[in-house]
């Protein structure tokens, strides 16, 4: 088994920060990154149930693995149900980064905030929470915030205006609410803003790196311990 991930992402702002989060948490992991922009792009304009838009993320989350990965992580919560939803064959783990954030969330209370500047990523972010909710048996009634005007200067890269209006839009929102859903990861600096809200507010990379470590780590135990039973000398006796 190789001791890889690998992260499909659909903007390359987001190599350097999950490169350091799978170094901080597992150093001796090799980490491969697959940047992929034409599928969002392709999710914005033509929706999430295309059919020929999941074919074409199944595509590059197995090519994210071709070079042996145990676990693949998508990171744009966008596409991120369709990818975690490839069928693998048994060679890798498919993820959704947000997943992990998502079941930190329906524990914190029933009244969970979701924002986003994406429009495209409320949709899926929402069938997320709720889902992980009906799984977990708990009760939850999210609400959506779109801060529309903020993603034009993430996409020209000045990210202090794009976190400062981001911030603000859910300070004010978060007023009512038990926890936050920061539903994309280049929202995740917004956490660190609003620090003093006095509820959870969650992003999804740090949360997300650390169940694909956890995935990978379980995933490598087993199959060592599947090895040293077959290697075992009871295993290679021949029955008479």
């Amino acid at each position: 088994m190789t001791d890889a991930i690998a992260f499909l992402h659909t903007a390359q702002v987001h190599v350097p920060t999950f490169e350091r989060l799978t170094r901080e948490i597992a150093p001796e992991l090799e980490v491969r990154h697959l940047v992929r922009e034409e599928l969002l792009h392709e999710a914005r304009a033509s929706g999430i149930d295309n059919p020929k838009l999941a074919a074409r993320v199944h595509d590059a989350m197995r090519e994210a693995a071709s070079d042996g990965a145990a676990v693949v992580a998508c990171t744009c919560s966008t596409i991120g149900g369709i990818a975690e939803k490839t069928a693998t064959g048994g060679a890798f783990t498919a993820q959704r980064i947000d997943r992990a954030m998502a079941e930190r969330a329906v524990r914190a209370g029933p009244r969970v905030l979701i924002a986003a500047a994406l429009e495209s990523t409320l949709e899926p972010t929402t069938a997320l929470i709720l889902s992980t909710a009906a799984q977990a048996g708990a009760g939850v009634k999210p609400s959506v915030l779109w801060v529309e005007e903020a993603w034009p200067y993430f996409e020209a890269g000045d990210t202090a205006r794009y976190i400062e209006m981001l911030a603000k839009a859910i300070r004010t929102a978060a007023i009512a609410a038990d926890a936050v859903v920061l539903a994309q990861a280049s929202m995740a600096p917004v956490a660190h803003e609003l620090a003093d809200l006095g509820i959870e507010v969650l992003a999804s990379p740090a949360t997300g790196v650390a169940h694909a470590v956890a995935t990978l780590r379980a995933s490598r135990t087993a199959w060592a311990a599947q090895a040293s039973a077959f290697a075992s000398p009871a295993a290679r006796a021949t029955p008479i």
